[in-house]
């Protein structure tokens, strides 16, 4: 890093997912924002939408003195925000953007937004009005306060977490130039949307032009304004190599700044406490399948997890559901498996049959439940990806007929789901072995915080993460280094499984001691992606946009 690196004095982040916990981007703004206030100089405010209005959101704590005199200069403005503190780690500060008012400016601001950056909003559908209008009304909230508290000489960093938030980089772009603008892309729009849609990305990379194929998918607003927003900013940047690479290939601008996505593990237990919980949880996980499949599943059976978002092909849940399907017919297997799918969907209730049992003698658990996969009602069984999957592989849950049992919970693990009654990372903290074969995944924040768990884990060289694990060891990792990757591309499917399903043969005979070994060289991958590893990379990209800045004033 440079020693000159400039520090923005006030830090603008803005994204929906600012105390709106949807996915992978609220982990990484609310992991992130300790060590952004442990930095000296960074006055960090972060921006999203306000969401919940009259309900209480337990995310977010409203502080009616927070900047009051501003607020007291605001109020006949349209936009209304309420200030107040995050509730993470560093309660850091928060402005929630009612942006409903400005609907009947819409037309106005799209037409400007064609004007000054040729953004395509005609063929806008779902959820991009209300993304493009909360990025109007928080620009003109950053370009209020900096008005009314910053001076001239102030250096002001404004980044916009994908398209949702593009319009208020381009809003600052224009109508508050001193400002240093960073564009920063998760995923993009148009390569989330070509693999979605079954079209190989990697064989055909470079024939691929975005624009065309955001016409051909309909996904042309999104991805235009994504694409002048990466355009137009003074620093564009995304989380990893793989999508860099899409980024210059896809919206034709080259990355300025990889931000590899880092966490913290306080989260995690330690010493005594991490045993108790692993016990608690793997004793739980074992209870609910042999409920389900009235099998008496041996004690040291081998717990496989996988999870994440309903993506069938790009999370890489299909793969794991044909290594699955491959393994209750290998010979090599010498031990009773289950397979927990922790992937929410469209779900109902806690299954009442299942319930009743649970709450029964285990010894009279001879038989298997309906549908003994299943832990949770779908509100769409016939139309679930993943339950119709169990069902096509022949993956059936037989009692005593195989040793492989695949279980899939499809609701959010909260503590209160009815059936496990535990936080996610509270059940996940019992597996032995985690799989994210991924297809498409920029980062992947699935495998790392498995390893935080000391849980060995397979990835691919097709997520962030896996790229990122093989540029530490200089090779590809293998799971006696406690990550393995595997080299997935849009020919190897069935290769992949099959080296997946070797692997978990391997690991499943490995002796106790060895599997320590695995799981503490595992746990040594999360100490290497913590953010204070990983926070440099964000210092040169809010340098990087405040030297662009600085010459905007010179000229």
């Amino acid at each position: 890093m440079k020693k000159n690196i400039l520090l923005p004095d006030y830090l603008f982040e803005i994204s929906w997912e600012v105390c709106n916990k949807v996915g992978g981007i609220y982990t990484v703004l609310s992991t992130k924002a300790e060590t952004i206030a442990e930095t000296e100089g960074i006055n960090a405010v972060y921006i999203g939408p306000d969401l919940w209005k009259e309900k209480k959101n337990p995310l977010f704590t409203e502080d009616k003195r927070l900047w009051k005199e501003w607020r007291k200069n605001i109020a006949d403005e349209k936009f209304t925000v309420r200030c107040g503190y995050w509730e993470i780690p560093g309660r850091p500060k928060v402005m929630l953007v009612d942006y409903t008012a400005y609907f009947d400016e819409k037309e106005n601001f799209y037409a400007r937004l064609w004007n000054e950056y040729h953004v395509d909003s005609l063929h806008a559908y779902g959820d991009y009005d209300d993304s493009v209008m909360f990025g109007y009304a928080v620009g003109q909230v950053i370009e209020s306060f900096h008005k009314f508290y910053l001076k001239e000489s102030d250096r002001v960093v404004v980044q916009a977490h994908e398209w949702q938030s593009g319009s208020a980089a381009l809003y600052i772009k224009k109508n508050l130039p001193q400002a240093g603008t960073i564009f920063t892309t998760h995923a993009t729009s148009i390569g989330r949307s070509i693999c979605s849609n079954g079209k190989p990305l990697y064989d055909y990379f470079e024939g691929y032009n975005g624009d065309q194929m955001a016409a051909e998918l309909n996904v042309e607003s999104k991805h235009s304004i994504e694409k002048q927003s990466a355009l137009n900013v003074d620093c564009f940047t995304t989380v990893s190599e793989i999508t860099a690479k899409e980024c210059k290939q896809l919206i034709e601008r080259d990355i300025d700044v990889i931000l590899e996505n880092g966490f913290e593990k306080d989260f995690v237990p330690t010493g005594k406490e991490f045993d108790k919980r692993r016990k608690e949880a793997r004793d739980m996980r074992l209870r609910v399948a042999r409920a389900l499949t009235g099998d008496n599943i041996s004690d040291d059976a081998l717990i496989i997890g996988t999870g994440g978002r309903m993506e069938m092909r790009n999370k890489g849940i299909d793969l794991f559901l044909e290594v699955m399907a491959r393994l209750q017919n290998s010979e090599e297997l010498e031990r009773d498996v289950i397979a927990f799918i922790d992937v929410p969907a469209w779900s109902g209730d806690a299954r009442e049959d299942l319930c009743k049992r649970l709450n029964s003698d285990a010894s009279q658990w001879n038989t298997p439940l309906p549908d003994p996969y299943l832990t949770h009602n779908l509100c769409n069984f016939s139309d679930d990806a993943i339950a119709s999957s169990i069902r096509n592989l022949g993956i059936a849950n037989h009692s005593g007929k195989n040793k492989v049992k695949v279980i899939y919970v499809p609701c959010y693990l909260k503590g209160s789901d009815g059936i496990f009654n535990k936080d996610y990372y509270d059940i996940l903290i019992g597996n032995d072995l985690n799989i994210y074969p991924s297809y498409y995944e920029p980062w992947g924040y699935t495998p790392l915080e498995s390893v935080a768990f000391h849980i060995p884990t397979i990835t691919t060289d097709l997520a962030g993460f896996g790229l990122w694990v093989n540029s530490v060891l200089g090779r590809y990792g293998e799971i006696s280094d406690g990550v393995e990757v595997v080299n997935r591309n849009d020919s190897n499917y069935f290769d992949s499984a099959a080296v997946i399903t070797k692997s978990i043969c391997i690991f499943a005979k490995i002796l106790e001691k060895e599997v320590a070994d695995y799981r503490k060289k595992a746990a040594k991958f999360a100490d290497k992606a913590l953010w204070k590893h990983f926070i440099k990379n964000y210092l040169r990209a809010y340098s990087f946009a405040l030297e662009a800045a600085e010459e905007r004033k010179k000229k």
